[in-house]
């Protein structure tokens, strides 16, 4: 085992606290955190999606943010929230001073896109420049997570906090200054078990660490340098009705936790990978992985204790991506990479189909269509997650992972195509859309609720959805 020691230390009805009025619109499954349930990236509603959209067709709304920023959008109720960043290195030649950097939590209206409210944390300086890799992934990439009374961030070296949903700060908390040996930043987002919120604060403080949510207090914490090379998100595995395991990939190894105390549990020799970008997917109590340089793919049965590579190891394979994390869907593994499609099977990790997605759309070609131009389209950097060089044309790493509803599997690349698969033992792609001709840099993981699918951009939020959908509400 290399690297282990550890050293160192809401509700629909009650939104707000204010009564469900009569006519208010009830809205089906939250989409609480990254990858909305549990990371899996699947709607848990039946309601249809759209297939084709664009500027003219099926666009519920468009809104500016205050800034760029790569975190995906989360739904909860009638809401939904987004992080970005503002005053430094927005975009301009001039980058500005560092001193000026504000981290915005947004909230907007669901069905009209109307900006409710905007809260800022300051920077106290001590930030990475923005300058190489730290400029593919900015100052917003961690992706809050609610419990449907509270929302929670996490900035990076900008710390950790809580807003209620009226935008009241209640707590800020800084988990460490130090930083990332690669330069890359962070990006894993924050999870919720019982009364804790976890995050994995790689490049500030090499730490997995719990806070209680309601004070912001440390509970646990849990150092290593694996987590030095971490990226990912934590996913939650039921094992029984008494155990559940919080699981997380590092370089080399798949590891579990004990959520509430944050001792180590098992762990399972994993890719040949000395830094893991994307995150682990669960189904049922089987985690799945794949993971590129030099990496490759496995599935390992949670549970058990101390080492678990002989014992717990479903299959391993040689199957290879990088920043997107796979999606799992009836027996099947879909991933995205290097623009092309993969499936494979969840039993045994055998090849179902290899297609490449290809380009094209039904919106205009414009300045960004096929991929971004530069440096994120408008003289800033990416804004993407680590580890990937330019998006887009200039053949770099998509930073977004596929999602499903609907029977339908949506991908969005860097450079602001989207592609829509049909869920299936071959390939099939539905259609490619566009959402503007601007250049624009997409780097986050569409949120999907109640028929509606929320993309950001790094300067747009944008909601599709039927029309028959939005009536009903």
């Amino acid at each position: 085992m290399r690297s282990m020691p550890i050293s160192r230390r809401g509700v629909l009805a009650c939104l707000g606290g204010l009564a469900l009025k009569a006519g208010t619109p009830v809205w089906g499954g939250d989409w609480s955190r990254f990858r909305g349930p549990n990371g899996s990236g699947i709607a848990t509603e039946t309601v249809p999606t759209p297939t084709t959209f664009g500027p003219e067709e099926n666009l519920q709304w468009k809104t500016t943010l205050p800034g760029p920023g790569s975190s995906s959008p989360i739904v909860v109720g009638d809401r939904v929230y987004i992080t970005c960043w503002s005053g430094y290195a927005e975009g301009r030649d001039d980058l500005g001073d560092l001193r000026n950097l504000k981290r915005h939590l947004v909230c907007l209206d669901r069905q009209t896109g109307k900006m409710v409210w905007d809260r800022t944390i300051d920077s106290d300086g001590q930030e990475e420049a923005y300058r190489g890799m730290f400029a593919e992934n900015g100052y917003a990439s961690h992706t809050p997570v609610s419990d449907g009374e509270r929302i929670y961030v996490y900035f990076g070296k900008g710390g950790a906090a809580a807003f209620d949903l009226s935008g009241e700060r209640l707590w800020l908390t800084s988990l460490g200054k130090e930083s990332d040996r690669r330069g890359w930043g962070s990006a894993s987002s924050p999870v919720l078990y019982d009364d804790l919120v976890i995050i994995t604060a790689s490049a500030e403080s090499q730490a997995l660490v719990a806070l209680d949510k309601q004070t912001g207090k440390e509970v646990w914490r849990k150092e290593a340098e694996g987590f030095a090379g971490t990226w990912g998100t934590p996913v939650l595995v039921k094992v029984d009705d008494s155990r559940t395991d919080l699981v997380l990939a590092v370089p080399y190894e798949i590891w579990g936790f004990d959520p509430k105390t944050g001792k180590l549990r098992w762990y399972c020799e994993a890719m040949n990978t000395d830094s893991f970008c994307s995150s682990v997917a669960v189904d049922k109590d089987v985690i799945y992985a794949v993971e590129g340089r030099g990496g490759g793919s496995i599935a390992v049965r949670a549970g058990g204790s101390g080492d678990v590579t002989k014992t717990h190891v479903v299959w391993s394979g040689r199957h290879n991506s990088r920043i997107s994390t796979p999606l799992v869907v009836d027996g099947r593994v879909y991933f995205i990479t290097g623009g092309i499609a993969n499936c494979i099977t969840a039993e045994k990790g055998d090849k179902v189909f290899q297609a490449r997605l290809g380009e094209g759309g039904n919106a205009p070609a414009g300045p960004g269509a096929g991929g971004r131009q530069g440096r994120g389209g408008f003289g800033g950097g990416g804004f993407g997650g680590p580890g990937g060089g330019r998006g887009g044309g200039r053949g770099g790493q998509d930073y977004s992972s596929p999602v499903a509803a609907d029977g339908k599997l949506y991908y969005v690349s860097r450079g602001g195509d989207i592609h829509v698969l049909k869920l299936g033992e071959t390939f099939e792609k539905l259609a490619t859309n566009r959402l503007t001709s601007e250049a624009e840099d997409f780097s986050g993981t569409p949120a999907i609720s109640d028929g509606q699918i929320f993309i950001r951009s790094s300067r747009h939020l944008y909601c599709v959805s039927l029309p028959e959908v939005r009536s009903q509400k």
